[in-house]
């Protein structure tokens, strides 16, 4: 074997090898009945909102969509804001949730005149955590999480028709008993 093939060889064999190594360092995929992932993101509203501040009070819905200013997001975040007095009555905390920043989610959130929040995680951490990073669009997937008073995932929906995604979020919170 000539030195330039045992040399490509060689390499091949060394980034099969990280592959493995980094695929095996990848965490699993949340799951229904995992404990859901701490997080702390500044708002379109201005605030910082935490899993922890409401833990034994209220569930939490996140709804994650791609980016701001696109089609679909604009009809998930508009059918959230028309089922909102609905929402409110279950009494759970909603957000929406993005990798844009702050400022664009807060253009973005006034455009539409939203009554909730859309969290906002430029960093990508959270998105990470929660496993909805498309690392190849750089975007996150379009997918829901229902969490209970206690922060454990009850659901993760990631089949979501944007223009019912306020009603498919009611709806489901009720199935799932997350409401008062």
């Amino acid at each position: 074997m000539s030195r330039s093939v045992a040399s490509k060889t060689a390499m091949l064999g060394l980034g099969t090898l990280s592959v493995f190594c980094f695929a095996g360092a990848i965490a699993d995929e949340l799951k229904e009945g995992d404990k859901a992932p701490a997080f702390s993101l500044e708002a379109s509203d201005g605030k910082t909102y935490t899993l922890e501040q409401y833990k034994g009070k209220s569930a939490v819905v996140i709804a994650w969509f791609p980016k701001a200013f696109t089609g679909g997001c604009t009809k998930e975040c508009k059918s959230i804001r028309e089922n909102s007095k609905a929402l409110k009555d279950l009494k759970i905390a909603y957000f929406t949730a993005s990798v844009d920043t702050a400022e664009q989610n807060t253009k973005f959130a006034k455009s539409l005149e939203l009554d909730y929040p859309i969290l906002s995680d430029p960093d990508k951490t959270v998105a990470k955590e929660y496993g909805v990073l498309n690392a190849a669009r750089g975007f996150t997937n379009r997918w829901t999480f229902y969490i209970d008073k206690e922060g454990i995932i009850k659901k993760i929906d990631k089949d979501i028709k944007v223009d019912k995604a306020g009603t498919d979020v009611a709806e489901k919170v009720k199935e799932l008993g997350l409401a008062e």
